[in-house]
């Protein structure tokens, strides 16, 4: 089981605590793990990523082991601590203005 921590915005709409866990099928990726919220909690559907490219969306940050990884690419395979349950995987709204 994977845990992930939602942002508040996120944890209103599919109506959850601040985490939850996700069990994925396969490889423990960014994918996966988003792959199995929106298949959980649809309302989360387009969120994160957009619905047509699946890219994630601008203002959508992932972190795993006070790393960022919003630029790797969505298959790259979860750190072992994030995938053993020992670390959350964060899904963070990242914050814009001047």
């Amino acid at each position: 089981m994977i845990r992930v921590v939602l942002p508040p915005n996120l944890r209103t709409l599919a109506g959850v605590g601040r985490e939850v866990q996700v069990e994925v099928q396969g490889a423990a990726t960014q994918r996966a793990v988003i792959d199995a919220l929106e298949s959980g909690y649809p309302a989360l559907r387009g969120t994160m990523r957009d619905h047509l490219t699946q890219r994630r969306r601008p203002l959508v940050r992932f972190y795993a082991c006070e790393e960022d990884l919003s630029d790797e690419a969505p298959d790259t395979p979860l750190p072992d601590a994030v995938v053993n349950g020992t670390e959350p995987f964060l899904i963070i709204g990242a914050m814009s203005g001047g």
